[in-house]
């Protein structure tokens, strides 16, 4: 750094100020300094630099999701890095692929690097073993699922309630025969979908027929198979709901296929890039992924700060997009 200081012609104290992005230094200064670490090759050593902060803060925060390339997760991880950068702090980030020993062993990893939060969609059933990282001052917040049987701050979406009303919407379209095409049903998020399905058609007085419905649907390739499975049977289902949206994808795709999209009605659980624009539009129960990532920085931020008011579940609502596949009509109604 003295020789830093010396090739910019400024004080060792500049150097400093600059290395930390101190905002008020003028930025002739910023540009010579920064001139002047590229001419020597330079590069600030953080982490030592970490070691020596008064507050003991590493300025880096954790964020673990199911998938960064599925759409939602994409779009939590953009506004908690926009939000994030806003503060001077960087995100870490990691895929957990629904995987409970990853989640518990991307968490350590984390720790490690001293992070000053963590962001976490859980993939295990029981987040216990961050119970020490509490207590010792680790900001934590949970999204898409609340903690189990952990106390802490959470964004979820109101799954249940939501699906109960996706279904509804078919139901009011004329249809009786609705299959579900649901998500591992060891996920939170996929038995509150599934109990809002069940819901729905109670209310309108009708049985669920477990031959309608399939659960453990990961991937695009294995929701295709299963709808094109359900509609090769005798009395097929004439509307489907599916519970996320490569779920929706894989339905979509074997709907086309068989020549049915225009037939068979389709409620989707969250939304998915060009579905608006498929042949018919596809309707969708839409979260709000921008939304859930930035309350969820927002938390975990005001709990760095020294927020401590009680852990709570903030619930953000979902929005039924109508866009024609969720309003074909059903056999009665056609006639």
């Amino acid at each position: 750094m003295r020789e830093v200081a010396a090739l910019a012609g400024v004080s060792l104290k500049t150097v400093s100020r600059v290395v930390n992005e101190v905002p008020t230094v003028a930025p002739d200064l910023v540009a010579k300094v920064h001139a002047a670490m590229d001419r020597l090759g330079f590069r600030p050593n953080l982490a030592a630099s970490n070691l020596r902060r008064a507050d003991g803060r590493t300025h880096t925060i954790g964020l673990l999701v199911e998938d960064v390339s599925n759409p939602f997760s994409a779009a939590v991880h953009r506004a908690v890095e926009d939000y994030a950068a806003q503060h001077g702090v960087l995100v870490l980030s990691s895929s957990l692929d629904e995987d409970p020993e990853r989640e518990r062993r991307m968490v350590r990893t984390l720790i490690a690097r001293r992070v000053d939060g963590l962001i976490i969609v859980p993939a295990s059933q029981d987040q216990r073993y961050l119970v020490a990282e509490q207590e010792a001052g680790t900001a934590v917040v949970f999204v898409d699922r609340l903690p189990v049987p952990l106390i802490g701050d959470a964004v979820v979406t109101d799954n249940r309630a939501a699906s109960a009303a996706g279904v509804a919407h078919l139901i009011a379209a004329g249809h009786t025969r609705i299959a579900y095409l649901g998500d591992t049903d060891s996920l939170m998020t996929a038995r509150d979908r599934f109990a809002g399905y069940c819901d729905a058609l109670r209310a309108a007085g009708r049985e669920i027929d477990p031959a309608r419905v399939v659960h453990g649907l990961r991937a695009t390739k294995a929701a295709d198979q299963a709808v094109a499975a359900l509609l090769d049977r005798p009395n097929p289902p004439t509307a489907l709901f599916t519970s996320q949206n490569l779920v929706t994808i894989g339905a979509v795709e074997a709907l086309h296929r068989k020549g049915l999209h225009h037939q068979v009605a389709l409620v989707g659980f969250d939304d998915f890039p060009l579905a608006a624009y498929l042949d018919p539009g596809v309707t969708v129960l839409a979260q709000h992924p921008a939304q859930v990532g930035r309350l969820a920085a927002q938390l975990v931020f005001g709990r760095m700060a020294g927020d401590a008011a009680p852990a709570a579940a903030h619930v953000i609502p979902s929005q039924l997009i109508p866009r024609g596949s969720g309003e074909i009509p059903g056999p009665a109604v056609r006639g």
